[in-house]
C-alpha cells in the first residue's frame, strides 16, 4: 500500500512520519501531484497559520488536487482546518471539503486558556475512524480555532463550547486532535485510517 503525506508550509510532518512508521508503513512525504494523485491513502497534517499554508498549497495547485483525491484522505489538526470552507485565522478561504466555517476560541472565563491545550475526551463517534471504540477514549489537543459542530461531524469534544473533534464525508477524514501524539488511541485510529 502507498502511503502519501502531503508535504506543504507547516509543522509537525515528521510527527506523523514516524508514527506511520512505528506500524510498519513507510509514508512517501511530497508535494507531487502525480504521486499524491496515485496513492492508496494520502494524509495532510500540520500545525501552522492558515492563511501561509494555504499560499504554499495554491501556489503548487495543492489545493485542488486535494479537492479532487478519490482516495481516503485524514486531515490532522491545521489538515482538518484547511478542508473547510473559510477560516477566521488569517481571514482566509480554504480548500472547501467540508461546507462550514473554522473560528477562533473566544475565552469566556479567566481559567479558559487559548490556546487549547491537553487531553479531553472523544464523544458521538460515528466514523470508521473510530472502530470498536468505547466513548470517551482520550486523544490531545493543542490549537486555537476550532469547527463547530456540523452535518460532518464524525466526533465531538468540549473545551469552552461543543466542538467537532474530527470530521467525515465521502472519502475524506479529518480530525482536529492528534493521533499521532495519543498514545495506543491514537494508533488505532490511524490504523483504522490505512483499512478504510
Amino acid at each position: 500500500m502507498d502511503i502519501a503525506i502531503v508535504k506543504y508550509n507547516a509543522g509537525n510532518i515528521y510527527s506523523v512520519v514516524n508514527a506511520l512508521r512505528r506500524l510498519g508503513v513507510e509514508p512517501l512525504l511530497t508535494d507531487d501531484k502525480e504521486q499524491l494523485l496515485k496513492a492508496d491513502r494520502v494524509l495532510f497534517p500540520g500545525q501552522g497559520e492558515a492563511s501561509n499554508c494555504m499560499r504554499y498549497l495554491r501556489e503548487k495547485q495543492l489545493d485542488t488536487i486535494i479537492k479532487d483525491l478519490r482516495q481516503p484522505v485524514l486531515g490532522i489538526c491545521v489538515g482538518q482546518q484547511l478542508l473547510c470552507r473559510h477560516s477566521e485565522e488569517g481571514d482566509t478561504d480554504c480548500i472547501g471539503v467540508f461546507d462550514v466555517d473554522v473560528k477562533r476560541f473566544q475565552p469566556k472565563r479567566h481559567q479558559d486558556k487559548v490556546p487549547a491545550m491537553g487531553w479531553n475526551a472523544l464523544g458521538n463517534t460515528c466514523s470508521p475512524l473510530f472502530k470498536d471504540f468505547s466513548e470517551n477514549e482520550y486523544v490531545y489537543f493543542v490549537h486555537s480555532y476550532y469547527v463547530p459542530l456540523c452535518e460532518w461531524t464524525a466526533a465531538q469534544t468540549e473545551y469552552i463550547l461543543p466542538y467537532s473533534a474530527a470530521l467525515h464525508k465521502d472519502n475524506f477524514y479529518a480530525c482536529q486532535f492528534h493521533p499521532e501524539k495519543s498514545g495506543r488511541v491514537g494508533e488505532r485510529i490511524i490504523e483504522n485510517f490505512l483499512k478504510t
